[in-house]
């Protein structure tokens, strides 16, 4: 695709993949579909291309079984665009709104209808627990549906990655990577699952703040590119991460797993402290969790952790493992990734 007399922009590479016209499908209204949340491992931070969310390194996640997002679509009685979040309508104003039409925008093809969306989290929204990723995925299986479109998997990845990064990973199940691609378009900027299943390994959820971060991760992302020197060594250590994680998964070594989600995590955030005004989305909670963490392994409890752009850490430990975690953990939420 030339890009000498205009930009690349999501529209123009969407374009190329539908119909000319779209028309909603009666059979489709109200179906609501799932996406899984998912935690990264191996964490994306960092855009090469903010249009189309193009990473600047690949990532690599694990899904959250039953926990996201359930979305329909629907043709809206009235002469409006309807968006509701957990059964309250939201004012078209809301940001949240604006966004979730914006991204139907990008397949409605000019068409008069209106819409209803019904989305429903069973995650908390907007507190580091990667709702916006499961969100994304879900619409972009409800668009799917809702037109009749019948788009494969990877190009509704990376159709989901526009409306946010992550969501690029919730299309599936398990583990899954997200590839960084190198093609302007992004088209080769897609998630596909790993072929591996791992019963005995349990995420649990430690939930210091539920509440809406100050800072949205596509904010802290760039205030981190922009100013941060650390971050330059990032791309190199994600790409090392990302190596050792798929050695880990291959030979089901969760030491090597846990310590590299683990050192990921705290070297992301390291960029964030290190970027101007300091971005730390720690609250005394999360310190005093990890350092318990760190005095469970010290008495012999394999016990590691992951944080995305949030308070709240995810624990990675085995099944065989749990009955002593929740001692030190008595609140935590547990998910079996694989059950």
């Amino acid at each position: 695709m030339s890009t000498t007399n205009s930009p690349i922009t999501r529209q123009s590479v969407i374009d190329q993949y539908l119909p000319k016209t779209v028309t909603p499908v009666a059979d489709s209204m109200n179906e609501a579909v799932f996406a899984p949340s998912n935690i990264a491992l191996c964490k994306y931070w960092g855009k090469r291309d903010a249009e189309l969310n193009l990473p600047i390194n690949s990532s690599l996640s694990i899904s959250l079984a039953h926990l996201g997002t359930k979305t329909s679509i629907s043709v809206a009685a009235g002469s409006n665009d309807e968006v509701w979040l957990n059964g309250q309508k939201l004012a078209a104003d809301d940001k949240f709104a604006r966004k979730v039409i914006a991204f139907i925008d990008l397949f409605r093809r000019g068409a008069e209808h209106r819409v209803k969306v019904e989305t429903e989290n069973n995650i908390p929204t907007a507190a580091g627990l990667a709702s916006s990723a499961s969100g994304f995925a879900a619409l972009m299986k409800a668009v799917d549906q809702f037109y009749g479109l019948q788009l494969p998997l990877l190009q509704q990845s990376a159709f989901a990655r526009m409306g946010s990064g992550s969501a690029s990973r919730s299309l599936y199940e398990g583990f899954v990577e997200w590839q960084m691609g190198i093609r302007e378009d992004g088209m080769d900027s897609i998630a596909a699952p790993l072929d591996c299943v791992w019963p005995e390994l349990k995420v649990g959820l430690v939930k210091v703040s539920t509440g809406p971060k100050a800072v949205d991760s596509r904010s802290g992302m760039n205030r981190t590119v922009d100013t941060a020197h650390l971050y330059q060594s990032w791309p190199l250590q994600a790409a090392a991460d990302l190596e050792r994680l798929h050695n880990a998964i291959a030979d089901k070594d969760f030491t090597l797993l846990g310590e590299t989600a683990e050192q990921n995590a705290l070297s992301m955030h390291a960029t964030m402290i290190a970027s101007w005004p300091p971005l730390l989305y720690w609250q005394p909670e999360s310190v005093a969790a990890m350092q318990r963490i760190w005095q469970v392994r010290e008495v012999g409890t394999e016990l590691y952790f992951t944080m995305d752009a949030g308070p709240n850490l995810k624990l990675l430990f085995l099944a065989d493992a749990e009955e002593q975690v929740r001692t030190f953990f008595p609140d935590l939420e547990v998910i079996s990734p694989f059950a």
